[in-house]
C-alpha cells in the first residue's frame, strides 16, 4: 500500500527542543494525513488530557497522494483534541501548504507542550546530516494580529508567501472554541477547534518551507493522468459555483436550516443562492496542482469586499440561519471569520442563535459586530465563543450540536440518512464525515440515488462512506472528487485492493472511537435534536456492522485490546 514517507518531527515548544523519529510501521499501517495523525494522537496523547493543556499534542501531515501532480491532493491533515467537542478531532484543509509541507521531508509534525510567549516556528528541510533545521521565533508584535497581516510579515521577511504558512487570527490566541488554523490566508483547518489549540500552545505560526520539486520515485499508474485530465475537461457547475451550487436545491427539498433550525426553507435563497456567488466570482481559485479549480474569489466593488467563497455552509449559516438574504452580507461575515481565524459554520450557528434569542433574525450589521466581539471575547461575545453547546441555556435555545459540534447544512430532517452520519461521525455534526447527503438529494447518478426519507438499508451504506472517506482524508484526497476518483482508482493509486482500503477506513473511524470511549463518549452522544423514524434501531445496526457494543463503544477499548491498535 503507498504511503507517505519521511520520519515524525517532534517540536516541543516548552522546552524549544526538537527531535525526530522513525515512524515506518505507523505509516506502513496508516499511510498517512488523518489516519498517521489519529494512530500518533492515540499512542502518545494521554486519554484525560485537557484539550487546551500543555498534555494534548496537534499532529500535522500529508499522505502519498501529496507525491504526485494529480489534481484534488492540494490538502493536508490535522489532528488533536477538540476544545469544542472534547473528542479526537481531525480536520483537513486545502490550498497549497500540503507539498511546501511535504517537501520539507516529514511524513508529519506534532507540536508538544506550550511556549510561555508567542511564537512562529520555522521549518526547513533538514541539514545534510539530517538534523532538523526548525527555528524558534518569538514574534510579540502579531499578538491579536489577522491572518493576512500574520502572511505579510513572513513574506516582508521572510520570503515565504501565504501557501508556507499556517496560521491562527485573534480567535485561536483567545482560545475561541471553533477558531481555525488558517493557511494560504483562505483555507481553513476548520472545524472542532485546532486553532484555539495551537493558542494555547502559544504558536501564532507554523511555516514550511520545502523543495516542492524534488522528486520522489513513485511509479504513479495510468490513472493519476486520467483523474487530472478529467478534473480538467469536467463541465461541473462546482467549477463556477462551488459548493454554493446546491443552495436552491436544499431550499427546494426542504434540507436549508432556517432562523436557527427553526426552519428549513428560506424565502430569501434566491439572494444567497450559487447564481448571486458565481455574479461576485471574479477569477479562478484552486488548490495545489488541481485543474478542477472550485474555489470561488469573489468580491463586492461598491462595500470594497475581498474574499474567497461563500461556500454552501457558509451560506446556510450565515445566511439562512441568520436570516439574511444578501450574499454580500455573507461575503462580509465570510471575510471576517477568515481574517480572525473561526469556522464559518460554528461561528455562524452561534450568531444565529443569538439572533433568535433577540428576535433580531436578518440584521447583517449585528451579525457582523459579534463576530468581532467572539474573536477578541469581547462583552456578549466571551459567551458565544464556547460555543451553541455551552452557551445554549444563557440564551434560552435549543442545543443544535451533536457532541458539542454545530450542524453544518442538509438538514436531516429531511435527509434521514445524512441525519444518522451526523449522529455517528466520532468529530460530531459534520456532512463531510459520512457525507451521506449526495446520496440524497440526490447530487449522484440516478441508479446510486436513495429515497430520503427513512432510514431501512443506510446503515451498511453508511458504514462504507465513512471508512472510504477515512481513506481519502489518508491520501489525502479532496472529497470533491466524487465520481472521478471512482472505488477502482483509489485502490490504483494506492496500490492496495480496495477492500483492504476499506477495512484501513474502517481501523481508523474505530482508533477515533476507541479514543472517545476512553475520555467517556458512548452511545448517549450519538443522539439528534430531533427525531427520526427507526433512528434507534438504525444506529444499533450501524453498531452491529462495525462489531461495537450496543452502547456504542469499541470492545477492549478500556485495555487497549481492539483490532485498530494491534501491533503494526
Amino acid at each position: 500500500m503507498r504511503h507517505a514517507r519521511g520520519p515524525l518531527l517532534s517540536i516541543d515548544l516548552t522546552d524549544r527542543t526538537v527531535s525526530t523519529e522513525a515512524i515506518d510501521d505507523r505509516l506502513a499501517s496508516f499511510i498517512g494525513g488523518r489516519g498517521l495523525n489519529t494512530r500518533l494522537a492515540y499512542d502518545r496523547i494521554p486519554f484525560d488530557a485537557d484539550p487546551l493543556g500543555p498534555e494534548n499534542r496537534l499532529y500535522f501531515s500529508t499522505g502519498p497522494m501529496q507525491y504526485s501532480r494529480t489534481s484534488f491532493t492540494g490538502r493536508m491533515a490535522a489532528t488533536t483534541i477538540s476544545p469544542l467537542t472534547n473528542g479526537l478531532c481531525s480536520s483537513n484543509a486545502g490550498g497549497f501548504l500540503s507539498r511546501n509541507f511535504t517537501g520539507a521531508g516529514y511524513a508529519a509534525v506534532e507540536l508538544v507542550g506550550e511556549g510561555d510567549e508567542l511564537l512562529a516556528v520555522h521549518v526547513r528541510e533538514p541539514d545534510g546530516d539530517g538534523t532538523p533545521n526548525v527555528e524558534f521565533e518569538t514574534v510579540p508584535d502579531l499578538v491579536d494580529a489577522d491572518v493576512s497581516t500574520v502572511s505579510d510579515r513572513f513574506a516582508a521577511d521572510r520570503d515565504l508567501e501565504p501557501e508556507h504558512v499556517a496560521c491562527i487570527g485573534p480567535a485561536g490566541e483567545n482560545r475561541v472554541r471553533f477558531a481555525s488554523i488558517m493557511t494560504s490566508d483562505t483555507r481553513a483547518f476548520g472545524r472542532g477547534g485546532l486553532g484555539a489549540v495551537m493558542g494555547a500552545k502559544g504558536v501564532k505560526a507554523l511555516t514550511f518551507d520545502g523543495d516542492v520539486n524534488a522528486d520522489v520515485d513513485v511509479d504513479w499508474p495510468d490513472d493519476a493522468g486520467e483523474v487530472h485530465r478529467e478534473a480538467a475537461t469536467s463541465d461541473s457547475i462546482m467549477k463556477r459555483q462551488g459548493t454554493a451550487s446546491v443552495t436552491e436545491l436544499a431550499n427546494e427539498v426542504g434540507a436549508l436550516p432556517t432562523r436557527y433550525f427553526s426552519e428549513r426553507s428560506f424565502e430569501g435563497a434566491e439572494g444567497i443562492s450559487g447564481d448571486r456567488v458565481e455574479e461576485k466570482k471574479h477569477r479562478k481559485g484552486t488548490c495545489s496542482q488541481c485543474a478542477f479549480a472550485c474555489k470561488l474569489p469573489t468580491r463586492d466593488e461598491d462595500r470594497g469586499i475581498e474574499t474567497e467563497g461563500p461556500e454552501f455552509e457558509t451560506v446556510m449559516a450565515f445566511g439562512s440561519n441568520a436570516g439574511v438574504d444578501d450574499v454580500v452580507d455573507v461575503m462580509a461575515a465570510n471575510e471576517l471569520c477568515d481574517e480572525l481565524g473561526m469556522d464559518t459554520i460554528s461561528c455562524g450557528d452561534v450568531v444565529s442563535m443569538f439572533l433568535k434569542s433577540e428576535d433580531e433574525f436578518g440584521n447583517a450589521g449585528l451579525v457582523r459586530s459579534l463576530v468581532e466581539r467572539i474573536a477578541y471575547r469581547e462583552g456578549v461575545g466571551d459567551t458565544l465563543a464556547e460555543g451553541v453547546h455551552r452557551a445554549h441555556g444563557e440564551f434560552g435555545a435549543e442545543d443544535w450540536t451533536v457532541k458539542g459540534m454545530a450542524f453544518s447544512g442538509h438538514d436531516g430532517r429531511t435527509l434521514n440518512g445524512q441525519g444518522l452520519a451526523f449522529a455517528t461521525a466520532n468529530r460530531g455534526a459534520d456532512h463531510m464525515y459520512g457525507e451521506f447527503y449526495p446520496y440524497e438529494y440526490p447530487l449522484v447518478d440516478k441508479d446510486d440515488a436513495l429515497d430520503p426519507t427513512g432510514l431501512d438499508g443506510k446503515p451498511p451504506k453508511l458504514v462504507d462512506k465513512e471508512d472510504r472517506n477515512a481513506v481519502l482524508d489518508s491520501a489525502v484526497i479532496c472529497k470533491f472528487s466524487r465520481g472521478t476518483v471512482t472505488d477502482e482508482r483509489l485502490a490504483a493509486l494506492l496500490d492496495a485492493d480496495y477492500d483492504e482500503l476499506l477495512d484501513l477506513g474502517g481501523r481508523i473511524v474505530e482508533l477515533e472511537r476507541a479514543f472517545n470511549n476512553a475520555r467517556g463518549f458512548d452511545r448517549a452522544d450519538d443522539t439528534l435534536p430531533y427525531e427520526i423514524d427507526g433512528f434507534d434501531a438504525a444506529l444499533s445496526q450501524y453498531y452491529e456492522l462495525r462489531d461495537w457494543n450496543d452502547d456504542g463503544t469499541v470492545p477492549g477499548y478500556e485495555t487497549g485490546s481492539i483490532a485498530g491498535v494491534a501491533d503494526d
